[in-house]
C-alpha cells in the first residue's frame, strides 16, 4: 500500500501542478476558456490533485511515525 499511495501523491501532485499552470498562463493571456472549460474549473481541478497528494502524504507520514 505504501508504494502505491506513494506513487499516487507524486502523480495527482504533479497533475495538479500541470493544470494550475496550463490554467494560470491561460487565464493571464487573455483567455476564459480551454478544451471546452472554463478555465477557473481546470484550476480548481489543479487544487483537487494537489490537495490529493497531500492527503497521501500526510497519510504515509502518520503511518511511517506510528511505528517505532
Amino acid at each position: 500500500m505504501h508504494p502505491a499511495l506513494l506513487w499516487l501523491g507524486r502523480l495527482a501532485g504533479i497533475a495538479g501542478a500541470v493544470l494550475m499552470g496550463v490554467g494560470a498562463f491561460v487565464r493571464l493571456s487573455g483567455s476564459f476558456w480551454l478544451w471546452g472549460f472554463q478555465v477557473g474549473t481546470l484550476m480548481l481541478a489543479g487544487i483537487g490533485g494537489m490537495v490529493l497528494a497531500c492527503l497521501c502524504f500526510l497519510i504515509l507520514l502518520v503511518e511511517r511515525a506510528g511505528k517505532p
